[in-house]
């Protein structure tokens, strides 16, 4: 039986994939494992690469995970591997595309956004998770 992980990370792709088809965009998919990205994105007559994840909000925050494993080390995704992480979060239902913008040259370990203001009421260095829908 496949590890709990690795099907959560196959639904998280194949919900962000039928999300870009349902946009009306074409998808195709990399051949073979070692690949920075899972999905190969037609919009607009531009290919854009794309990491799929799949996550569980808690509490109103979506913490997306900007790196991967390969079981050694931890590799930092940067902006020159990537051209959005597309989130599927399951409490939501719904898909997340960040920008690798927001990565840096450098990379970042994660990034939270929000489905619900802070409780505290902070709004600087937050992101909304609404501004993230739109892809």
């Amino acid at each position: 039986m496949p590890a709990i992980t690795k099907i959560k990370g196959d639904l998280g792709q194949a919900m962000v994939m039928a999300d870009t088809l349902k946009r009306g965009y074409k998808v195709a998919l990399p051949l073979g494992e070692d690949w920075r990205y899972d999905l190969i994105v037609l919009k607009n007559r531009k290919l854009l690469r794309i990491q799929c994840k799949y996550v569980e909000s808690n509490n109103g925050v979506i913490k997306v995970r900007c790196e991967t494993h390969d079981g050694r080390s931890y590799y930092r995704y940067k902006q020159e591997d990537l051209d959005y992480i597309a989130v599927y979060d399951k409490v939501t239902e719904k898909c997340y595309y960040i920008h690798c913008k927001h990565l840096g040259n450098g990379g970042r370990g994660s990034l939270s956004i929000r489905t619900v203001p802070a409780k505290n009421g902070q709004k600087k260095k937050t992101f909304k998770a609404e501004d993230f829908v739109k892809f």
